[in-house]
């Protein structure tokens, strides 16, 4: 944040009391502050410092039972309800792969965490715990539901509380990362892409290379990744809704991916978000702020996997489609053709 336009807590609580009804990630970037921030602002008061303490967070929280799990970006918010299970901290990276919600944290960029509590209109009161980057921007959130063991979770606020109580949070601007080098060109590209036996390969094939992910998609040639219509993610959804098709969400950000696996049914649109509304898994997806929609197919032991890749006008990725399959099963032939019945990119469209 500039620091010479910095707002202190008391001037962050004096405009959001003008303004309760507005979403914080609005309010925040309205305001000129980050989210982490505005929830700061609140601490003594309707919020409590947490360290960020990813496995305390993750071995703390099965025993709360059913909570929503809550991991964004700028334009898709996934979430989904179950317990946290199958809980797993290594020292770069930890997993929660439950049934209900699967998970893929990195822990480094885990700044800032707080207990929030919130007044509903009826009186009741909503609860959640949220972390934050160095930037102050979210990277996890987990909510309280109506299920939820409130003694287990009361009891992992208490250990994650932070020593210090502070209404402030020092931030820090992301630090662009400096080139490595020349990127590769195509031919070493092709030849790299055709020897991957397994799509984890994917990222490390990209940084060996020196590649940004996007700029390889429409490099590699369209045997491999080849562009589609805006219009293919509106129909992605309703089509596999239809055909109650199995399919996997990727969505997230550099501190935590969120993973949606089964079928999807309730999908509407209102205004530029487009929604699933499911018993178990909600997503809210603005399709005004995705400019390149990708289908690519990549190489495993298994047969080639097909995915759906939207990204932003900066060309980061904003979320990432597959047909659920198990490991060491080829994909499903329902999710094939639908990705290749999308419809295509084309200039007169784009103009």
């Amino acid at each position: 944040m500039n620091q010479a336009a910095a707002k202190t807590p008391t001037e962050i609580r004096q405009l959001r009391a003008r303004h309760p009804e507005m979403r914080e990630r609005d309010f925040a970037r309205i305001h000129s502050i980050s989210e982490g921030e505005l929830v700061a602002a609140e601490v003594g008061r309707s919020a409590i410092r947490l360290e960020p303490s990813v496995p305390t967070l993750l071995n703390g929280l099965p025993a709360c039972g059913e909570v929503m799990a809550l991991t964004r970006n700028e334009s898709a918010v996934h979430e989904k309800i179950g317990p946290y299970e199958r809980v797993s901290v290594g020292q770069r990276a930890a997993t929660v792969l439950g049934e209900q919600i699967d998970l893929r944290i990195f822990p480094s960029r885990w700044a800032f965490g707080f207990a929030v509590e919130k007044k509903n209109d009826d009186g009741s009161v909503r609860r959640s715990m949220q972390f934050f980057d160095q930037q102050g921007m979210a990277v996890h959130k987990v909510h309280a539901r109506p299920a939820t063991n409130m003694e287990a979770w009361n009891a992992l606020v208490d250990n994650l509380r932070h020593a210090e109580q502070v209404d402030t949070i020092t931030t820090t601007p992301l630090e662009p990362v400096a080139a490595k080098g020349e990127p590769a060109g195509v031919s070493q590209l092709r030849e790299r892409w055709s020897l991957m036996t397994d799509t984890h390969q994917f990222f490390g094939m990209l940084n060996e290379l020196n590649l940004k992910r996007l700029d390889a998609l429409e490099m590699v040639g369209e045997d491999y990744a080849f562009q589609l219509d805006h219009g293919a993610i509106a129909k992605l959804f309703n089509d596999a809704a239809t055909e109650q098709l199995p399919i996997m969400a990727f969505a997230g950000n550099h501190g935590c991916i969120q993973i949606h696996g089964g079928p999807i049914t309730n999908v509407k649109t209102m205004g530029p978000w487009l929604n699933v509304m499911d018993e178990t898994f909600h997503l809210h997806f603005r399709l005004d702020q995705a400019a390149h929609v990708w289908a690519v197919r990549k190489p495993t032991s298994d047969g080639h996997v097909t995915s759906v890749e939207v990204y932003d006008a900066q060309r980061e990725l904003i979320i990432q489609f597959f047909g659920k399959r198990q490991e060491g099963q080829d994909e499903r032939t329902g999710w094939r053709t639908l990705v290749e019945q999308l419809p295509l990119f084309s200039q007169t469209n784009a103009a």
